[in-house]
């Protein structure tokens, strides 16, 4: 198996029945961003594509305005976990770590975890200029196309999947991770280093769709959020603020249509 699970011995009942085997469960580690040395974030996520959630994490956190600001997201030397990575900046510009750094770790299922102040949650984002014009047929089909990229989800079934697709459902990109918010951050990674903003694109994701998941689409600029299960109010109030297209509950043929 790849770092993203580990097999671990386990005892399987099944109704009167128990039997000793074999199972595999997602990985979940620690890994550490910095700027010029300091330490500004620790995240929990599941190992693989790390340069990608450090791009993605850069610009959804407002760190970085554009990629073309990023020169590089650099594996620490001398590391051998190989969890630390250094942001690298483009000649010319300037970010202060201390304005970014974050007070505590966040955790798998909390990327907003550790921001200093309330204030500090909320970042800037355009609102959405022309709402594409969307086909519900097109819509129905972006969970199937998902699924064969959720390789870890298979084995595991404790992965998150956050999935970028043109707006005629052209799938483009899928990334897995036990953190809902870091898998959206690995798509946007891997996205923005072939264009920027995402303003042609729309996001899936395999669970409910948060503030912090809009709020990520928002800033890197995507129009339309498609998740599996039910959206939260805020990520409802943020979406109607922006003019963001929000969907809910899309299972088969059907779902919820809220902004």
């Amino acid at each position: 198996m790849t770092d993203e699970s580990v097999p671990v011995d386990i005892i399987r009942v099944r109704g009167a029945s128990e039997e000793a085997v074999t199972d595999y469960v997602v990985t979940e580690s620690p890994i550490e961003f910095r700027i010029a040395d300091v330490p500004i974030a620790v995240l929990m996520r599941t190992p693989g594509n790390d340069e990608e959630l450090g791009l993605g994490f850069a610009l959804t956190e407002a760190i970085a305005i554009h990629p073309h600001e990023v020169s590089a997201i650099r594996a620490i030397e001398g590391d051998d976990q190989g969890d630390r990575y250094e942001i690298d900046f483009a000649e010319g510009v300037v970010v202060d770590p201390e304005q970014f750094r974050r007070n505590q770790y966040a955790s798998s299922s909390c990327g907003v975890c550790g921001k200093a102040s309330i204030d500090a949650v909320r970042l800037t984002a355009r609102a959405v200029a022309s709402p594409p014009a969307l086909e519900s047929r097109i819509i129905f089909e972006l969970p199937k196309k998902m699924r064969p990229s959720q390789e870890t989800f298979e084995t595991t079934g404790g992965l998150h999947a956050a999935a970028l697709f043109e707006i005629d459902g052209t799938h483009l990109v899928t990334r897995e991770d036990v953190g809902r918010h870091n898998a959206v951050d690995k798509a946007i990674g891997a996205m923005a280093a072939r264009r920027w903003p995402l303003s042609d694109v729309l996001l899936m994701v395999s669970g409910r769709v948060s503030f912090e998941i809009t709020q990520k689409a928002a800033v890197a600029g995507i129009p339309v959020i498609c998740g599996v299960s039910a959206p939260s109010s805020l990520a409802v109030e943020l979406a109607g603020e922006l003019g963001m297209t929000l969907i809910g509950f899309l299972r088969g043929d059907g779902y919820n249509r809220y902004v």
